[in-house]
């Protein structure tokens, strides 16, 4: 009987892109809760952008550490989001927690980029 994919330690690049999508998710949240408190000023492509890299990060986070074999596909689709997202941030750069955020969703996307190619 073979061990199981989920009893196997992640690697350090593994572990480093499931942090990368839990802080991504946790500040996806944090903004979109921000732009509520905006009265209505952000914008629905921003709110949308953010509710999907919400998700997708928090999706992609969990089936890496179940060792899903859809992972890298799972990966290859958050990089995109968190793309779209970082660039819809992007449309309100005097808003520190929009760039915080952008900030986030780029080096998600770079992991998740990386992830996306390894063998897992």
């Amino acid at each position: 009987m073979t061990q199981s994919a989920a009893a196997t330690p992640m690697s350090k690049e593994m572990q480093d892109c499931v942090n990368a999508c839990m802080s991504c998710h946790s500040i996806c949240e944090e903004t979109m809760s921000s732009c509520l408190q905006m009265a209505g000023q952000a914008p629905v492509q921003i709110m949308r952008a953010l509710m999907d890299c919400a998700e997708m990060t928090r999706m992609c986070a969990d089936m890496m550490m179940r060792r899903s074999p859809l992972s890298n596909e799972m990966c290859a689709m958050c990089a995109r989001a968190c793309d779209m997202c970082a660039e819809a941030c992007m449309s309100m750069p005097d808003d520190d927690q929009m760039m915080r955020c952008a900030e986030s969703c780029r080096r998600c996307a770079e992991m998740c980029r990386t992830m996306a190619g390894a063998t897992m």
